[in-house]
């Protein structure tokens, strides 16, 4: 027999249930006029979203599964779509490094509640030379620097006092040293095998486009949603 909810828990539920989404006039796509190729439809839609005031329309969940085989995941930012894949940077010594290293597959997910779009990207992770991933982090902010400076991602801390002498100290080397290099950052390209393109329906008909790679052309096939 299941316990009666308490009323922490009801109202919980009575929140959640209240929630609506995409209360906003969503955008008509067409999959049959849809490019042969998913890239250039993700800058589209990429463009887009901003377009419509989409918040941090450039983070992203990256999907990864560590050495039992278990799934992770989190956010972080693309820092470029391109011919090659999808591009993001992290130190190689983190969770998600480590467990790329061991198996370079992943997944990302896009989410532009703005339009009620998704985009879903599979497959494996390449690792960029050393030169891409020093530039990459060289084109980031004073702060993105201090951060990467600071090291230790994924690692247990043992105090946040501890974070606050490591990250000043960070923060004055990047400013006195922009040029400052990080062995463990690593520049990271998802290489698509799949992409999916999915548009909310306010009657929940969603239209589901899939790119799926075979021998290194693109097909396209619709998905029931």
């Amino acid at each position: 027999m299941t316990d009666a909810p308490t009323s922490a828990q009801r109202t919980f539920r009575d929140l959640l249930h209240a929630q609506r989404v995409w209360d906003v006039e969503l955008p008509s796509f067409d999959p049959a006029a849809a490019p042969r190729s998913p890239l250039p439809l993700f800058h589209t839609w990429f463009a887009e979203a901003v377009a419509a005031g989409q918040a941090e329309p450039h983070t992203m969940t990256l999907a990864t599964v560590d050495a039992e085989g278990h799934p992770d995941l989190r956010t972080l930012m693309l820092h470029d779509a391109d011919d090659r894949g999808w591009h993001f940077a992290t130190h190689a010594t983190s969770a998600k490094g480590r467990q790329l290293a061991t198996r370079p597959y992943a997944a990302l997910g896009f989410y532009w509640p703005a339009q009620g779009r998704q985009v879903r990207v599979r497959g494996p992770v390449t690792v960029c030379t050393p030169a891409e991933s020093r530039a990459d982090l060289h084109a980031r902010s004073t702060e993105a620097l201090a951060s990467a400076l600071v090291g230790h991602q994924s690692e247990v801390l043992g105090s946040y006092e501890a974070l606050g002498r490591v990250s000043d100290a960070a923060w004055e080397r990047a400013q006195a040293e922009p040029d400052a290099d990080v062995e463990s950052w690593t520049r990271y390209v998802v290489e698509p095998h799949e992409v999916e393109f999915f548009q909310g329906d306010a009657r929940r008909r969603h239209i589901r486009l899939r790119y799926r790679r075979d021998d290194g052309v693109w097909e396209r096939e619709l998905l029931w949603p």
